[in-house]
Formats: C-alpha cells, sequence, structure tokens
C-alpha cells in the first residue's frame, strides 16, 4: 500500500455537525493539509455503509462509514491520495468499534490504500510534526467558534420574520469564520483576534435581521449522544421540527465534551497521587489556555445569550448529575446529559430531549433514571428520541411533549405568580 503522508492526501472530516467539520478541516488547512469536510449525509450515506454491516453497528458508526464511502464514488476518488479522520477510544461505547470497521472495509475489503488518521503524540502526530500544538490550539478554536456560531442561529432563527434570513447569515459567517481559522503563518495572538473579529462580524450579521421577539417560544434543552443530537440526518432534522412547533432549541455544544474530557484527565491524575507532577502541571496549563481562548470569542456574545448560560466550569454539570449518576461511578455522556438536563431546569426551559441512537448505552441508562428526576421536579418534562435512519414519523410524539411542555411552563408561571 502506498505511505504517501497526510500532507500529500486530502484529508476527509466526518460531518457531526457541518460547522463543526467545516471550521476543523480550516484548522487543518492552517497547517498545509487540504482537509475538508465529508459529503451531506443522507439515506444514501446510510444504505452505502449497510452493504458492510452486521446491524449490531450504532447510527453514527453507520453514517460515519457513509460519508467516506460516498467519497470513494467520486470519478476522482484515488485512494492512494485520501485520508479520513476517525480518532479512537477504549471504553463501552462502540465509538472504539468506528475505527476498525473502517478499515476493514477500505484496506480488506475493498483493498484500498486510503489513510485513517487520527493526529496523537503516538503515531508522532500523524506527520505534521512541530505544527501539532499549534493545529491543537487552532482546533480547540475551531470548535468554540462553531458552537457560538450554531448557537446564535438557533437563538434567532425561530424569531425571524424573513424565512431564511438566519440561515443565509449563518453561511456566510461560516465562510468569513473558516477563512481567518485557515490563515497560514500568522501568529497565535493574531489569528485568535483575527478569529475574534470574524465572530464580532457573524454578530453583527445576525442582529441585523428583522425578528419579532414578542412571538411566545418554548425553550427546549437538548442532550444526548454528541453525534446524534448535532448531525441533521441523524435526528431527522428534529431542530427545525422544534421549531416549526414554536421552540427554540438549546444545545449542549461540543466544546463542553472537550473540557469534561479534560477534567477526567485532571481527576485521573488526582486519583493516581499526581497532584504535584509534570503531567498535572501540563493538564492545568492546557485547560488554562483553553478557558483563556474560549473566554475570548464567547464575550462577543454575552449580551445575546444572556437567557442561555452556560456554566462557568465543567464540574456545574457534574456535581448537578452527583444525586443521580455521580461521576465516580458512571462516565462519559450520560453523566453529562444528566448535569445539563438538570442545569437546563433551573435555567428554565420547559422541557429536555435527549436525542440518541437506537440501543445507544448512555440513553437507556438515562431514560431510567430521568423518570425520577421529572418526579423530583414537578413532571419536568424529559423525553428520549431514539434514531436508527428509519423514516419514523416524529411529529405525534414531538407535538405531545410541546404540549407537556406548554403546560409544564404554564403551570410554572402561574404558581411563580
Amino acid at each position: 500500500m502506498s505511505s504517501l503522508p497526510l500532507k500529500e492526501r486530502t484529508l476527509y472530516i466526518p460531518q457531526m455537525s457541518y460547522e463543526g467539520a467545516a471550521c476543523m478541516a480550516a484548522a487543518f488547512r492552517s497547517i498545509g493539509v487540504n482537509a475538508q469536510p465529508t459529503p451531506e449525509d443522507d439515506i444514501h450515506s446510510y444504505e452505502l455503509a449497510r452493504r458492510y454491516l452486521s446491524g449490531d453497528e450504532c447510527l453514527p458508526e453507520a453514517v460515519t462509514l457513509g460519508g467516506f464511502l460516498k467519497i470513494a464514488e467520486r470519478p476522482d476518488y484515488d485512494p492512494e491520495r485520501t485520508a479520513f479522520l476517525l480518532p479512537t477510544s477504549n471504553g463501552p461505547c462502540r465509538y472504539g468499534h468506528y475505527l476498525p470497521l473502517a478499515q476493514k472495509v477500505f484496506h480488506q475489503i475493498r483493498g484500498e490504500a486510503v489513510m485513517f488518521t487520527a493526529p496523537t503524540s503516538n503515531d508522532g502526530y500523524g506527520g505534521i510534526g512541530d505544527e501539532a500544538q499549534t493545529l491543537v490550539r487552532t482546533g480547540w478554536r475551531a470548535l468554540v467558534a462553531a458552537d457560538l456560531l450554531r448557537k446564535m442561529l438557533l437563538i434567532t432563527r425561530p424569531f425571524e420574520i424573513h424565512s431564511g434570513m438566519s440561515d443565509q447569515a449563518f453561511n456566510v459567517s461560516l465562510e468569513d469564520i473558516c477563512s481567518v481559522i485557515a490563515l497560514r503563518n500568522v501568529s497565535s495572538r493574531k489569528k485568535l483576534l483575527a478569529l475574534a473579529d470574524a465572530l464580532k462580524r457573524s454578530h453583527d450579521r445576525f442582529l441585523s435581521i428583522p425578528v419579532d421577539r414578542y412571538r411566545f417560544k418554548l425553550v427546549i434543552g437538548i442532550v444526548g449522544e454528541i453525534f446524534c443530537r448535532h448531525n441533521h440526518f441523524s435526528n431527522n432534522h428534529l431542530f427545525r421540527r422544534i421549531e416549526k412547533l414554536g421552540g427554540i432549541v438549546w444545545i449542549s455544544d461540543i466544546a463542553e465534551w472537550v473540557l469534561y474530557t479534560t477534567d477526567e484527565e485532571e481527576m485521573r491524575l488526582r486519583r493516581y497521587g499526581k497532584q504535584l507532577s509534570f503531567q498535572m502541571l501540563g493538564c492545568k496549563l492546557k485547560q488554562a489556555v483553553m478557558r483563556h481562548d474560549e473566554h475570548v470569542l464567547s464575550s462577543i456574545f454575552v449580551e445575546s445569550f444572556a437567557e442561555y448560560p452556560e456554566p462557568k466550569h465543567v464540574r456545574e454539570i457534574l456535581e448537578l448529575a452527583r444525586p443521580y449518576l455521580p461521576r465516580e461511578g458512571a462516565n462519559g455522556e450520560m453523566v453529562m446529559s444528566m448535569g445539563k438536563t438538570l442545569w437546563y431546569q433551573q435555567k428554565g426551559v420547559a422541557g429536555v430531549i435527549d436525542i440518541s441512537p437506537f440501543t445507544c448505552m448512555n440513553g437507556i441508562i438515562t431514560e431510567a433514571v430521568y423518570p425520577r428526576v421529572s418526579r423530583d421536579f414537578r413532571g419536568f418534562p424529559i423525553r428520549v428520541f431514539y434514531f436508527d435512519a428509519q423514516k419514523n414519523d416524529l411529529n405525534n410524539d414531538l407535538e405531545i411533549f410541546m404540549e407537556l411542555a406548554a403546560h409544564y411552563a404554564a403551570h410554572k408561571k402561574a404558581s411563580s405568580g
């Protein structure tokens, strides 16, 4: 098989969310890697993947593989000059199965020399070497920028007077932001300031959209499996369905998960008695840099996000989850979903939807605990929606949930009034 380095290939990044993949691709371009998001996911992606699946795979695994197979359908596809970004992990989640399956499909079954990469210190950062730390920091800023842009879209679109203006502002802003992230040979400080300027321009675009804020809307919190809740095909375009029924979507973002993993790293070091170690020093420095960059970028949106505040530290979420799913006995998305559900409840949302792939362990566990949470907070509406790429009619179930949310919000207002 060919051994061309990453910089001589085109790198494709799965669309967990389009904006996240686009911004991350721009981060790779900033170090000289020709990176692009995979094509938009659809039923064709899923059907391509199903040819190679046993049926035990989760929906995100199938959709991710299908995105790669869509690339392989293109007339100009050259496996020796193609690479796919696909990190892996240990633990009970089926995410650790994605890479072995994809490698089996492309290398063993199709016999193609495509590269799978997830640059880490274990492999010398996959051929990017001295630029690894630059990529890590730029990638973090890219995720934060994508989260901020998505949130601005979701709190503006339900109120727009002229349909489509928010989506247009979003697309123009995303292109602007990606062009800044992709800048090469620019100092870290200058790039951060340039990205902040791009986000200010994005903010101004959204503020210029004519809106009717007098329309009554129900704020619905969104938690659940990170891929499914951000990938529009996987969740059957649930956000727009909620908006059509008079809701505003407030979603747990991607950067929140990254902050959780860094906090878990610190907790592991403490557990192994390494409070005073170079590893702990490195962990603390990384957290400080991440928080600094996030603060610089998010401060632009403080006024616009005043009614949709995020915790100052991820441990606020984890502490809220403790009475139901303590981090010492459970970890990962189930803990974060539980804690964020309680965060949303504290901030006055009308209800919470947990988006999960069918048979996902995290969704199954939280669904077992949610009834207790609902009882503890006087019938607070919480509903798990499972997805498996089938054309199920969600409208009836969603309408019922939105009615429950409206009733809860009205009762809460009457009780406090």
